[in-house]
């Protein structure tokens, strides 16, 4: 069974940082690209960084870049996304996805795996 479980969220303070992590069974992350995407209340779904297979590729929102960083431990079969200098902006439910292909995408309908999610809370 295909399954895909975030952890890592919390409550933090402006310019602190997270680590998310990702958690994949029933398939392997050499077949798969793999996307965080995040919603805050009252907003749409948005993209916030992906990474390909099987050549690591990634990709990042122009809001993220430079902030965050995606990256994947084949071996555990997981996928992190390390958020740095964290904004109250990126206060949101932060979700991984698995996508049908292996390419980057940051259309939702590509994926066919999600989280339940992680929430994000950035507040002073």
């Amino acid at each position: 069974q295909v399954q895909v479980a975030e952890s890592g969220g919390g409550l933090v303070q402006p310019g602190d940082s997270l680590r998310l992590s990702c958690a994949a069974s029933g398939f392997t992350l050499d077949l798969s690209a793999i996307a965080w995407f995040r919603q805050a209340p009252g907003k749409e779904r948005e993209g916030v960084s992906c990474i390909s297979s099987p050549d690591d590729s990634t990709y990042y929102a122009d809001s993220v870049k430079g902030r965050f960083t995606i990256s994947k431990d084949n071996a555990k079969n997981s996928v992190f996304l390390q958020l740095n200098s964290l904004q109250p902006e990126d206060t949101a439910t932060y979700y991984c996805a698995q996508s049908h292909t292996m390419h980057c995408s940051w259309f939702s309908a590509e994926y066919d795996y999600w989280g339940q999610g992680t929430q994000v809370t950035v507040s002073s």
